[in-house]
């Protein structure tokens, strides 16, 4: 119990957290959800990452979309929980901070013990948001819309059923629940990746009871030494392509405020709402394309790929050379086995080289389409690259990729890598 209450007093509430706009009846949660557009919301939010390299219009439109929801009053926060669980917090935890830590698009965290000494973390479902992002999503067309003005290749009619089902699934707890429970079985144990336990007896469609974890946020490690940034970097993209390649599956939503960062470059991971499953024929075609890309160099076949992957028409106008020439870029920090920065600069060439319109590549980006396998996919790569811009992280990408990739399955190539590979010989 003393280490679950050093857990909890390390686990800071939020100074950002407005409690003078703070919902106080499920009518004003409806109210506030409905004004604000619940479902494109949770779409800025998820576009946020993409603010370097956009067009200042785009820019402005999607900071309209970004703000979050204010958090609920304890006693509407308790009466959910009461309705989820079948007693107010302060029956079910040995003690529970009424005040939320956490305030986020569809609801917010608290931090408590339970009677068993368990430090937690409660995540509540605000009240009606279902209902708002549910009454929204037909406004996600809006959206892509746009976007095929952009693109007049571009069917946006998968992609808008891409992130219906991601986001209905984000509003469903239990299948949250199930989501970490996954990457929580597969990651366990591991040196530098954690992922907190799910707590099922405390847990319903609209409450997520987790194991509380602290650690530094990303604003802080932003000051961190070069060679610590490096290390949690390298923690990232070992989890993300690893999961992709060796779980597949991936949370899709790499945002910094999901990340709990350990001054030895370990990481603990939050919020598994939004996780794409791939099939094994998905991530076989993910497999092939970057072997003719990036392993065999061979242009003319990754050219078949990206047609068998609807995402170029087959009789597109381009060479082959033009086509190397534009989807190269998403290849970069892996086509060479050397060491490599991240800057902001490449991260907003990658933003450009999708949405900008004008310029180079523009008649190829018209006839592009983006199948929906490819959404969450592109969008771990855009986030993940801004990430990795701020943090300016150094390394030698393509030998740890090659680490992941299974058709590779590279020796180590970093210290971290070793002691990965000790802990998965461990699991044998």
């Amino acid at each position: 119990m003393a280490r679950a209450r050093r857990v909890f007093a390390d686990a800071e509430r939020s100074e950002a957290i407005d409690t003078e706009r703070e919902l106080r009846t499920a009518a004003d949660a409806a109210d506030v959800l409905g004004n604000m557009k619940g479902a494109l919301m949770k779409i800025g939010q998820m576009a946020s990452y993409l603010d370097v390299g956009l067009p200042e219009t785009t820019r402005s439109s999607l900071a309209q979309l970004q703000t979050n929801a204010p958090p609920m009053s304890p006693d509407l926060a308790s009466s959910v929980v009461a309705a989820e669980l079948g007693a107010p917090p302060d029956e079910l935890f040995d003690q529970w901070d009424p005040a939320p830590i956490a305030a986020a698009s569809i609801g917010q965290v608290h931090r408590a013990i339970t009677p068993d000494g368990r430090a937690c973390a409660v995540k509540i479902q605000y009240p009606g948001v279902a209902e708002a992002i549910s009454a929204d999503l037909g406004s996600a067309r809006m959206v892509f819309r746009a976007l095929s003005a952009l693109f007049p290749g571009l069917d946006p009619a998968p992609i808008v059923e891409e992130l219906r089902q991601r986001l209905t699934e984000e509003l469903d707890y239990e299948h949250e629940a199930s989501n970490q429970r996954l990457f929580a079985d597969h990651y366990r144990g591991h040196p530098y990746i954690t992922v907190p336990e799910v707590y099922d007896d405390l847990s319903s469609a609209r409450v997520l009871t987790t194991e509380l974890a602290t650690g530094a946020a990303f604003e802080e490690v932003l000051a961190w030494p070069q060679d610590q940034r490096n290390r949690v970097a390298e923690t990232i993209y070992r989890f993300s392509f690893g999961s992709i390649y060796r779980l597949w599956a991936f949370n899709g939503d790499p945002h910094p405020g999901n990340y709990l960062f350990g001054a030895d470059g370990s990481v603990t991971f939050l919020d598994f709402g939004l996780v794409k499953r791939f099939t094994s024929d998905e991530t076989a075609r993910f497999e092939r394309m970057l072997i003719a890309m990036v392993i065999d160099r061979d242009i003319p076949r990754f050219r078949a790929e990206l047609v068998a992957a609807g995402l170029l028409p087959a009789d597109a106008p381009f060479s082959d050379g033009e086509v190397e020439a534009f989807f190269t870029h998403f290849y970069e920090f892996v086509l060479t086995d050397e060491t490599r920065t991240f800057t902001s600069e490449y991260a907003a060439a990658g933003v450009r080289a999708i949405f900008n319109a004008t310029g180079e590549h523009a008649e190829l980006k018209k006839v592009l389409n983006v199948p929906p396998a490819l959404v969450v996919l592109q969008r771990i790569n855009l986030g993940l690259i801004s990430l990795f811009a701020q943090l300016g992280a150094t390394a030698n990408w393509r030998g740890i990729a090659e680490e992941l990739w299974p058709f590779t399955d590279r020796a180590p190539s970093t210290s971290m890598g070793r002691d990965a590979r000790a802990w998965r010989r461990s699991l044998r």
